[in-house]
This record gives C-alpha cells, sequence and structure tokens, in this order.
C-alpha cells in the first residue's frame, strides 16, 4: 500500500451565496403581500427605517440631502433603477384586490348554539363540539372522550350530539365520511334502503363508478345505480367548505397594473403594495459622533441593512417590469382579443430576451399578480404555458387553448357514448393539432375528468 503526502495546487469555480444575495433572492420570489409584511417587521426591527412623508414637499428635499450626507460614511455602491411608470396615488384604481377572509365556522355555529331553546349544560356541550372539529368539520375524538374531559354522561353527550349535527352546515359534527352523508340524507328525508347500503358498504365502488358491480349486490338495474351514485356525489364531503378554518387565507395584491390607452398599453407599478421608505435622519447625529464606537458600529450595520433593503426592493422592481414589458410584447394578442389568443411562452424564451437566467425569471414571477385593462387579476404564471407543433407547420397551439377543446368536446359529447382519448386525439390531429392520445389523456387528468368509462351514463 502506497500512501503519500504532498501538495497540489486545484484551480476550480464556485459561486458562494453571500447574506445579501440571498436576501436579493429571497425578496424577489416574495409575493407582493409577503413582501408588505416583511418590509413592516424590518420598519420595526430596524430604528433608521423610516416611512417617508410623501406629503410634504419640504420634508422630502431635506431627506434628499441628509440622505447623501449618511451614505459618504458607507460603502459607495451606486445603481441606476429603470425609469418605469408608477400609480400616482390621484389616479382612479381599481380598489386593492384580495380575497377577503372567510367567515368563521366555529363562530357561526357557536351563534346557532347562542339561539338554542337548550339547558345551559347543553349548550356548553355544544360549544364545545364547535371547539374540537377538524378542518373538514368533522368531530374529532371519540364521544366517549368528551364524556372524561367534560365528566358528564354518555345520554347527556348523544343529546347535545343529535342536538349539534342538526345545526347548518349539513353533516357538521359527524365522525366520518359515511356518517357526514347519512346526516345529509336524513335532513333531506331520503330513506331508501339501498342508498344507505351503498354508502356502508360500496363506497368504494362508487368512487370508481363501478354501477355493474353495484347494481349485483343490490340486485337492481344498472340505471338506478347510477340514480343512487348521483344523490350521494351531490351530497358534501367536508361540511366546512365555504367557511374559513384557521387555515392561510391568500391575500391576492397585484404586482402591477397594465392598461391599454388607445393602441398603446402601459405597465404601471403598485406604489400602495409598500410603504415609502426612507433613512431616518436623525442617526447621521450618532455616525458623527466619533468618540461612541459602539453606537457608531452599531448604527452602520443599520444602515447598511436599510441601504440594501431599499436597494433590493428598487431591482426586484425592475426585474418584474423587465419580464412584464417582455410578456406584453409577446401575447399583445391575448391582451388586445383574450384568452383563446394565449401564445405558447416559456421561462427560457423570456430569460433570453431579457437577458437573465431562468431561475431569475421564475422567481420574478412567483406568486405575482397584474391588473389588467378590464379589471381582472391574473396570476403571471398562468401566461407560461408549452405549445404543441401545428401539423401545418404554422404557430405552436398553447396547451392551455387545447385543454379548452379538450373540455369544450367533452362537455358536448354524448354521455352514453363518451369520447375515449383515442377520438378525441383523431379529433384534434384532423383539427391541425400534432398530439398524441397519452398526451391527450394526461390533460384530461389534469383537467380532472375522468375516462370515458367512468363518465358514461347509463
Amino acid at each position: 500500500m502506497n500512501i503519500n503526502f504532498g501538495l497540489n495546487l486545484v484551480q476550480e469555480q464556485k459561486l458562494i451565496m453571500t447574506q445579501e444575495m440571498q436576501m436579493s433572492v429571497k425578496l424577489l420570489q416574495m409575493s407582493a403581500y409577503e413582501l408588505g409584511q416583511y418590509v413592516n417587521k424590518e420598519m420595526q426591527e430596524n430604528p433608521v427605517l423610516e416611512e417617508k412623508d410623501i406629503q410634504s414637499n419640504k420634508s422630502k428635499s431635506n431627506d434628499t440631502n441628509d440622505y447623501k450626507e449618511i451614505i459618504k460614511y458607507l460603502d459607495k455602491d451606486d445603481y441606476k433603477v429603470k425609469n418605469y411608470a408608477v400609480k400616482n396615488d390621484n389616479e382612479e384604481v381599481s380598489p386593492f384586490y384580495y380575497i377577503a377572509q372567510e367567515k368563521s365556522l366555529k363562530d357561526y355555529l357557536k351563534e346557532q348554539i347562542g339561539e338554542l331553546n337548550e339547558k345551559s349544560e347543553i349548550i356548553e356541550i355544544c360549544k364545545y363540539m364547535a371547539e374540537n372539529l377538524d378542518t373538514k368539520g368533522y368531530l374529532s375524538g371519540e364521544l366517549s372522550d368528551i364524556c372524561k374531559e367534560l365528566g358528564i354522561s354518555r345520554e347527556k353527550a348523544e343529546t347535545a350530539l343529535d342536538i349539534f349535527q342538526a345545526l347548518d352546515p349539513e353533516g357538521i359534527g359527524a365522525r366520518n365520511l359515511r356518517e357526514c352523508l347519512k346526516i345529509q340524507l336524513n335532513n333531506q328525508g331520503i330513506d331508501d334502503d339501498n342508498i344507505y347500503l351503498i354508502i356502508d358498504d360500496y363506497l368504494e365502488l362508487l368512487a370508481e363508478n363501478k354501477y355493474n358491480d353495484i347494481a349485483k349486490e343490490l340486485k337492481v338495474k344498472i340505471s338506478d345505480a347510477q340514480k343512487y351514485g348521483d344523490i350521494i356525489k351531490n351530497l358534501e364531503p367536508k361540511p366546512s367548505r365555504g367557511f374559513y378554518t384557521g387555515e392561510i387565507v391568500k391575500y391576492i395584491v397585484p404586482d402591477a397594473y397594465i392598461s391599454k390607452i388607445d393602441d398603446q398599453y402601459f405597465i404601471s407599478m403598485n406604489e400602495d403594495v409598500l410603504p415609502k421608505l426612507n433613512i431616518n435622519t436623525l442617526y447621521k447625529e450618532i455616525i458623527k459622533d466619533e468618540k461612541d464606537v459602539e453606537a457608531v458600529e452599531y448604527v452602520k450595520d443599520k444602515l447598511n441593512s436599510a441601504m440594501f433593503l431599499i436597494k433590493s426592493i428598487e431591482q426586484r422592481k425592475n426585474t418584474v417590469y423587465r419580464v412584464l414589458e417582455e410578456i406584453l410584447a409577446v401575447q399583445r394578442e391575448y391582451f388586445d382579443i383574450g384568452e383563446e389568443y394565449l401564445k405558447p411562452m416559456t421561462l427560457k424564451k423570456i430569460a433570453d430576451n431579457v437577458e437573465m437566467h431562468e431561475s431569475t425569471i421564475s422567481r420574478a414571477i412567483r406568486e405575482k399578480y397584474v391588473s389588467i385593462n378590464n379589471g381582472k387579476v391574473i396570476k403571471i404564471k398562468d401566461l407560461f404555458t408549452n405549445g404543441i407543433a401545428s401539423i401545418a407547420g404554422g404557430e405552436d397551439i398553447s396547451t392551455t387553448n387545447i385543454k379548452k377543446i379538450i373540455k369544450e368536446m367533452v362537455d358536448n359529447e354524448d354521455q352514453k357514448k363518451p369520447l375515449s382519448d383515442q377520438i378525441i386525439c383523431n379529433r384534434l390531429n384532423t383539427e391541425g393539432m400534432n398530439i398524441s392520445r397519452r398526451t391527450v389523456a394526461k390533460y384530461r387528468e389534469e383537467l380532472e375528468i375522468k375516462s370515458s368509462s367512468k363518465r358514461k351514463r347509463f
């Protein structure tokens, strides 16, 4: 065995992400709402940052002079920001677009419980049940556990449960899916034994649309089995649907507005997303006081952080603007006419056109929205789609439009003889789209459309 010790000089390239680079990337991929939350948090933690008073021209002028005086103590880091359009506060714009928080399911139930004409003990048990619902609206745990925790009899618990399960929405307080469905059938006055038998024993077959098997088990016609299935499928398996249950509420705030004036489009960045950031000029005095070295270093550190944040926000805005500019150039017909004119467009195509990396484009469009001319708010990512080659050799056709055509075919098919993937494929090929049966099946599944055998009506 030969062991040698020696020094070797090896040259290799490495990209080391500095903290500043990591933060810049993090800010770029934040949604407008997330960025607003982050900036507000930074303003609370960094005393050097403050919100600019945009109403006072005098303070603006003074801020600029003081700002120049402050940054001479920092490393020079000149940068240019594109002179993009911004929304003027006086312009008439659509109101903030966001999804309002839904009404709390627990609050809704407690309102009903408060109106019950029952003994106070039963009302308290019902309130306890409302607090122990899961995100689906089912009652967590066993009834025996509730009896132990509250120190009540089984009889009182069952009485309270019957009252609780009679509340709106239907199916609330069920312990499982089967009980949830049965509660709704009872409320609707449906007492056909076959439907209850399907729920008890054949839900798996129903999920697979195996009506032949269900009909044999129940000794009924296939068409009758399908009618039972239709009734069950119209029930709500998740009573909490439509109510806020403690899950994250996503707020939609557009990063920009695209407006058409005459025959020209203008991109306006949404300046209402963030507070107008400024450097608090009071801290320049601390920097001038060179005796207190510790305080000077602390302020310099905070100033560096503040300056970097302001610079990164401007760079983020600039990047999003440039990406939107290029999207607008590629998808002009989409903005002019509508969704059917959406062209195939990939991250690589936009990245090449604006001379950025694909990963930068991906981060720049992540969870970002834009308000277009008619007030509609769209997700920027939805404008990116691959294409299918045209048989005639013309322009590629976007997958979004192909999916739309597939859905229209299925919506208009004869339900007794639903279209197979191969038939859909043949029709699309006839219309000049070079697509395979396997791709049709993939798009159908993405549209959550069942196979032809499961769509068949008897």
